[in-house]
């Protein structure tokens, strides 16, 4: 197993998502080698191979459910383990429960370009970087100007909107169905029922047919 540490690696299960995480972190510290796991399984397979990275950038909520666990395990057996969480989620606790969890940053998808970047040297040098969250329906506040629509625009039930919201803010079905107090079962549902109403596949093709938009649920 090679111990260098000169590579970081994202952890998101939307491979678009990663990948796009990935080159933006790639541009910020051109030196350092970005790879991207999809699941805890393929980060401990990386680390397996080529030794513990120097950074490990983490979506809470995969599909399977919060990678927090994980990665406290991962540190519980090696604490050299240095990680930094991004999410979507607007729990306003998030924030205090993964520095708890020994992160060492935490930042919300909702936040610009460039100071996600700040976030991302800051902590590769050994700082601390954590951000509040911006609040309920605070996502992308602060980016262009968005076209309001309304989930009956969409052709979308109440509910559905009310899914397809936390959908982009980057939640899994299982963080929705605690959210809403629904099954994790009826999530599915609606959600399959949403793809097949915008005519798309997955969750990220939703994402970008709705970029430019922004859902409005008084609507």
């Amino acid at each position: 197993m090679r111990t260098d540490s000169a590579f970081v690696i994202v952890l998101d299960d939307h491979p678009l998502v990663g990948r796009g995480v990935a080159q933006y972190l790639q541009s910020v510290e051109p030196a350092l080698e970005v790879l991207v796991a999809t699941g805890w399984d393929e980060v401990e397979r990386i680390a397996a191979e080529r030794g513990r990275p120097r950074l490990l950038v983490a979506d809470i909520w995969l599909a399977d459910g919060s990678s927090i666990d994980a990665l406290s395990r991962a540190r519980a057996d090696c604490p050299a383990w240095v990680w930094m969480a991004v999410s979507g989620d607007d729990d306003p606790a998030l924030a205090r429960r993964v520095r708890d969890a020994g992160a060492r940053g935490f930042v919300h998808k909702a936040a610009p370009p460039e100071r996600f970047g700040l976030a991302f040297r800051t902590v590769l040098g050994g700082g601390e970087w954590f951000d509040e969250t911006p609040g309920p329906g605070a996502t992308g506040a602060a980016g262009p100007r968005a076209w309001p629509v309304s989930a009956r625009e969409l052709g979308l039930t109440p509910r559905q909107g009310e899914i397809l919201m936390l959908v982009l803010r980057g939640l899994p079905n299982k963080r929705i169905a605690l959210q809403l107090g629904i099954t994790e079962s009826t999530v599915k549902e609606h959600v399959t029922g949403i793809l097949e109403r915008l005519g798309v596949r997955s969750r990220v093709e939703a994402i970008t047919r709705l970029r430019g938009r922004q859902l409005d649920l008084r609507a």
